[in-house]
């Protein structure tokens, strides 16, 4: 059997959810990649069964990113409950010739595959001596190795942040939220929303988060017997403070503290109550919509990274290999151990049976129990003293944004002023940057510092842009004395910056010149908020995810447009200053034919041999309908060679045989509402910032503590505070105002591998200086 092509089949199985097409996508297409042949299961454990097992190519999966639910089909499978079921299955297979099956699904569905490949042995040799197949038919399938992405929108996986699918249904259910939240506050009604989660409620506990809803039910934390004084207190308390709207997220698994199931309408009916808070009050159950639509950027590139490490695993597996499943942490794609994670999970569903809730909260991540607290913290203003400190620990924190607007800025101040109220610190906001605070420090009436009153950040969650206003300007450019004199004069004990790369320098600024005006040596921390994602100490920059969803739709419609005229290319020109991170993920998200970015440069030898490319795809193109092909360019990715130049130049080389057009959204990448990823997770690191400035406490003597002025991030798999000292000196591009490494440039490969993109030669590094000025005089060798 030497030289024998491996032979990988992806199968999508259980609940659809957003994402799974980008899985297929992603293993068809690595897999032919590594030099394997590639087949899809059709219809789930159905097709194995009945052995609808077909060959796929690389274009037979053009166009399933856009595409929501799943391409292949999903059904349920009683025949393969039982063992005859899988021994037809397993025959199936060696038929085909595959020993290796990605599944996409569910912990039911994946732990049914862990099953089968357990009996995989037994099976076969019962195929052998029934005479079904011979021996060396099977000798070379002696094992099976499977690996599993997990598909659900429910999030109920243990030992992942994230399942492909959630991202996408938390979407939805904060669209329609926001949606019913502007009625609600037009006729100041009450609105119950039921959402799904029967013993996982991470889309109810992320939906409350983002929206900031009044009161949430979760399964893994239940109401106790007093919920219904619970919900009235907080409700009527939002409504002394003078909330027009009020809004209850519940999911279907919903119960209180003895078992008994806490329906929609029952909230709806304590919400009416005459005799109560006697709200005008609706119920909506959002239903099958959550699962519905095409997948976000999150999930799209999710999917498709975690496709790609399943086709990895699957060549790299060994007989004694254990079935694993792909996993996020954080930010990182790692592999773990299926069945401890399904076990895991089980044992959650089981807990909230036996009532044993802490354990329950345990069993989940923990970002799950974080997020809790999270709520609460910024939902229960003012409701309690207990969480007060004591008056000499209490802090005034200065909040400003710095740099350009980006989706979840306003999050983050919300949940900071949150903390602050709950905990008894003083939160004044500073509008519209270090120019605002310096030039209009002491207008009238109102002055560049206000304090902030909750009611009129309460709903700034879902609200794109910053409300405080922002400014790129420096403090050395407004006036280092100007801006420490105020500082002193408005008895600052700390300053929180949301912002980029403006809000990054400024804080290094701010840190040096504390020797000469000692009223700046009060702590600083950075949360980084911009779309570039260009800030040194970070993976991940709030605003990023809602620029990669509108990047992503905007690109989804340009190229529906090539399904009239279908010898298009499209090139995009993408926004990112002197990174090329959006640029990167959105061509994964969108199946870009190439990508342009600064960290790379373009050459014309570059541009021609794309080209050529282009010229080989359209001649053998075979009429299909989606044929539109996309090239994205950061904006900055070469002085000379833009968007439009490159459309010319592919125009003119395409000799009347394809069209080129070019198209730049320009800001409509920075603005909208923010996604849910950008809203709960500035939620989350607001509140480990105003922890981390906490600790400093008021009026401290901080000089020498080189934590006073940090950045907050996501690294691999953790959230650290990394302090300003080290990223200037050993972290930072100055120049090209990023960070000297970057973390997604192997996804860049990625990108160009799945969208077919021929090896070409890298753009040469331009000399500088004296080295520059001898090679054109010939003096050295080129």
């Amino acid at each position: 059997m030497a030289g024998v092509k491996k032979k990988i089949a992806v199968m999508t199985s259980g609940g659809d959810s957003p994402g799974m097409n980008a899985v297929v996508r992603s293993v068809v297409r690595m897999a032919i990649y590594m030099g394997c042949d590639a087949f899809c299961v059709y219809e789930g454990y159905q097709g194995l069964v009945t052995g609808d097992i077909r060959k796929t190519e690389w274009n037979d999966v053009r166009g399933y990113l856009s595409e929501g639910g799943t391409l292949i089909g999903t059904a349920r499978c009683m025949e393969f409950y039982e063992r005859p079921g899988r021994r037809l299955a397993a025959k199936n297979m060696i038929l085909n010739g595959i020993d290796a099956l990605a599944i996409c699904g569910g912990d039911g569905s994946l732990t049914g595959a862990d099953k089968f490949r357990s009996e995989w042995p037994s099976l076969v040799d019962e195929l052998v001596s029934m005479g079904e197949l011979k021996e060396e038919q099977v000798a070379p399938y002696r094992h099976l190795n499977i690996v599993g992405l997990v598909g659900s929108i429910d999030n109920d996986l243990s030992g992942t942040d994230n399942t492909i699918g959630a991202a996408s249904a938390l979407s939805r259910i904060c669209e329609m939220v926001d949606y019913i939240e502007a009625t609600a506050s037009s006729h100041q009604r009450a609105f119950v929303i039921e959402v799904m989660g029967r013993h996982c409620g991470y889309l109810a506990l992320m939906a409350g988060v983002a929206t900031g809803a009044d009161f949430i039910f979760i399964p893994e934390k239940p109401r106790g017997d007093n919920w219904q004084q619970d919900m009235t207190k907080i409700v009527k308390k939002h409504r002394d403070l003078g909330k027009r709207k009020t809004i209850v997220i519940i999911a279907e698994g919903a119960k209180d503290i003895n078992g008994n199931k806490i329906s929609s309408q029952m909230v709806v009916d304590l919400l009416k109550d005459p005799n109560g808070l006697k709200l005008d009050t609706r119920a909506t159950i959002l239903g099958h919509v959550q699962r519905g639509g095409p997948a976000v950027a999150e999930d799209r590139i999710l999917a498709t990274l975690q496709g790609v490490e399943a086709v990895k695993t699957l060549l790299e597996a060994t007989p004694e290999s254990e079935t694993c499943f792909i996993a996020i942490t954080e930010n990182k794609i790692v592999r773990k151990p299926l069945m401890a994670a399904v076990e895991a999970t089980q044992q959650v569903a089981k807990a909230i049976e036996a009532q044993d809730f802490t354990k329950a909260m345990a069993l989940r991540d923990t970002e799950f129990a974080e997020m809790y607290n999270c709520y609460n913290l910024t939902t229960t203003v003012g409701q309690t003293d207990s969480v007060k400190l004591p008056a000499n620990k209490r802090m005034r924190i200065g909040f400003i944004n710095v740099g350009a607007p980006a989706g979840g800025m306003n999050a983050a101040i919300r949940a900071g002023v949150a903390y602050c109220l709950n905990r008894g610190h003083e939160p004044l906001g500073i509008y519209n940057g270090f120019a605002g605070y310096v030039r209009h420090h002491d207008d009238k009436p109102f002055g560049a510092v206000r304090q902030f009153n909750w009611v009129d950040v309460d709903d700034w969650g879902r609200k794109g842009g910053s409300e405080i206003g922002t400014n790129r300007e420096l403090p050395e450019e407004s006036g280092m004395d100007l801006v420490a004199n105020y500082i002193k004069q408005d008895r600052f004990d700390a300053l929180f910056l949301v912002g980029g790369f403006e809000a990054f320098h400024a804080i290094a600024q701010l840190r040096k010149a504390r020797e000469q005006y000692p009223e700046l040596q009060i702590p600083f921390v950075l949360l980084p908020a911009t779309i570039s994602n260009n800030v040194p100490g970070s993976e991940y920059s709030l605003g990023s995810d809602t620029c990669l969803n509108e990047l992503v739709e905007f690109c989804d419609k340009i190229k529906q447009s090539a399904s009239a005229t279908r010898r298009r290319v499209f090139v995009i020109e993408t926004q990112g200053g002197r990174s090329g991170y959006i640029a990167t993920l959105a061509s994964l998200g969108v199946g870009a034919s190439a990508v342009y970015i600064p960290e790379e440069g373009i050459s014309l030898s570059m541009i021609v041999s794309d080209i050529a490319h282009l010229k080989e795809v359209f001649r053998n193109d075979k009429g299909q309908s989606r044929a539109g092909r996309l090239i994205l360019v950061n904006e900055k990715a070469d002085k000379l060679l833009s968007a439009k130049l490159i459309a010319d130049l592919i125009r003119h080389e395409a000799e009347e045989r394809f069209e080129a057009r070019d198209s730049i959204p320009g800001h409509v990448q920075q603005g909208g509402v923010p996604s849910p990823l950008d809203r709960h997770r500035a939620v989350r690191l607001a509140i480990r910032c105003m922890e981390h400035l906490e600790q400093f406490g008021p009026a401290s003597t901080i000089k020498n503590d080189p934590m006073t002025a940090a950045v907050i991030g996501i690294q691999g798999a953790a959230v650290v505070f990394t302090p300003m000292e080290t990223l200037e000196a050993d972290h930072t591009d100055w120049k090209n105002r990023r960070p000297k490494a970057a973390h997604w440039r192997e996804l860049k490969d990625i990108s160009d591998i799945l969208g077919g993109r021929p090896v070409y030669e890298k753009p040469h590094e331009a000399l500088k200086g004296a080295f520059a000025k001898d090679a054109k005089r010939g003096l050295i060798p080129e």
